[in-house]
């Protein structure tokens, strides 16, 4: 088993530059949802969702050096293709064929809670020179209705989620 305190050293470079929607803290945020979902599951690998987790804002970028440092770590390699799976699946746009994938890619769309998708949407909006109305015409051309959970205690959690982002959206336009 790799600590935590050694998995954060790994990534922490890697978090650095990265806005502060998809740093490290994205990460904790994830991770605090999983607890929540976990809840639910015995027979699941909290360990391979733990690494997974740690990877998902990198996989697409650093997959070979995380490979490196999981054999170095002593993972076996099946373990490693676990772990290399999982972060895959948690990424939004895919669709998670195992129970530990479904559980990192759920916890990565409820991350923050209700009003997180429009607070984390407006904030990288922000970062990344969009008007007020550019944000909100990204939100719901490429976020609104085109993400799904795949646990049944999740669906609910995040079809709240993009209610409220409607709704604030709705409000908002009808007032600037």
């Amino acid at each position: 088993m790799v600590s935590i305190k050694k998995l954060e050293k790994f990534v922490e470079s890697f978090y650095q530059n990265k806005d502060m929607m998809h740093n490290l803290s994205h990460i904790k945020r994830t991770l605090k949802a999983v607890k929540k979902i976990t809840n639910y599951y015995n027979n699941i690998d909290r360990d391979l969702i733990v690494y997974s987790a740690y990877f998902h804002g990198i996989i697409y970028e650093k997959e070979n050096l995380i490979r490196k440092f999981l054999e170095t770590e002593g993972l076996s390699g099946e373990k490693i293709n676990k772990i290399i799976q999982v972060s895959w699946e948690s990424q939004k746009e895919k669709i998670p064929e195992t129970l530990e994938g479904k559980i990192l890619h759920d916890a990565h769309l409820i991350e923050g809670g209700t009003t997180f998708l429009i607070v984390k949407s407006l904030i990288t909006g922000t970062l990344r020179g969009q008007t007020l109305e550019e944000t909100i015409e990204y939100i719901e051309k490429n976020i609104l209705g085109k993400f799904s959970c795949y646990l049944p205690e999740t669906k609910g959690i995040y079809n709240k989620k993009e209610k409220f982002a409607k709704k604030f959206l709705e409000d908002l336009k009808e007032n600037l």
